[in-house]
């Protein structure tokens, strides 16, 4: 009796290729990882039913932005600084946008949400000039539209790491609101985000008891000083921020961003430390 016995070719010679490694890499695909569905399948989340972690660690990072009420409008002011980490990575930015001619937003933050969040804006109030008729949009509507889309983000795990001012003029009274990472929106006649939250406002709050203690009583030059005073504040006593830093005004005859400007400092102690050179 002959007994035939089939043997298969080893994997060169085999009439098919053999398969990748797997869960490896496809080269016409993305990565397939065992026990998830086809990428035809899975949702518009890159990480499959996970969430996605891309933008859930702030890597580049702007920190204080401060806001004040004054009788006729808004003062609002940012520094420059732009930290990778605690280097000081990026000196020039500008973390106070003029949406249009009653409104300014201030960020702080991961700066690359800063500037999606700002892109998204942008288009918003291009489409707001192209159909709306001449109508803009009003601060108190922004504020209310990014608590909605910062809750929105923060529901999908995968929220903006920014704090928004908002501070414009809404039927001729000023107006100033801020809206945080997980959509806690509120309003307020001063307000600072980051370390300024804590270093700046004591110093505005005496300024202004000087005033009577109310924001009503404040002129355009009054509410300057005492924002330049939270600015010089921040600079001293957070390591992360910079002399350097932009000013907004927003009243009745629009709304404008100054500068960079410098605020004034005098280093003459230095000549007397000892020690370091």
């Amino acid at each position: 009796m002959t007994i035939e016995i089939a043997m298969a070719l080893p994997p060169p010679f085999a009439d098919s290729c053999p398969p990748f490694w797997t869960g490896g890499p496809d080269p016409a695909t993305y990565y397939s990882f065992p026990n998830r569905k086809n990428q035809k399948q899975m949702s518009s989340v890159v990480n499959g039913p996970n969430p996605n972690t891309r933008s859930q660690y702030p890597v580049t990072t702007g920190t204080s932005v401060i806001g004040i009420k004054y009788k006729d409008g808004i003062v609002m002011a940012a520094d420059t600084m732009g930290s990778y980490g605690s280097l000081a990575r990026f000196p020039d930015l500008q973390r106070l946008y003029k949406v249009n001619d009653t409104t300014v937003i201030g960020f702080s933050g991961d700066l690359s949400d800063y500037q999606y969040l700002r892109d998204v804006v942008e288009r918003k109030q291009i489409e707001e000039d192209m159909h709306g008729g001449g109508v803009t949009m009003r601060p108190e509507a922004l504020h209310c539209w990014l608590t909605r889309v910062m809750y929105n983000r923060r529901s999908k795990f995968d929220p903006l790491w920014n704090t928004i001012l908002v501070g414009g003029i809404q039927k001729d009274k000023p107006f100033l609101g801020c809206v945080d990472m997980i959509g806690t929106a509120w309003k307020e006649d001063i307000i600072a985000t980051g370390l300024g939250a804590n270093l700046t406002i004591p110093a505005i709050q005496e300024g202004l008891d000087q005033k009577g203690g109310k924001t009503e009583n404040l002129s355009l030059e009054d509410a300057k000083e005492l924002i330049k005073r939270a600015i010089k504040v921040c600079y001293l006593r957070d390591c992360r921020a910079t002399p350097k830093y932009h000013l907004a005004t927003i009243n009745m005859e629009g709304s404008s961003v100054e500068g960079p400007l410098m605020i004034e400092s005098n280093w003459e102690i230095a000549k007397s430390i000892q020690g370091y050179d």
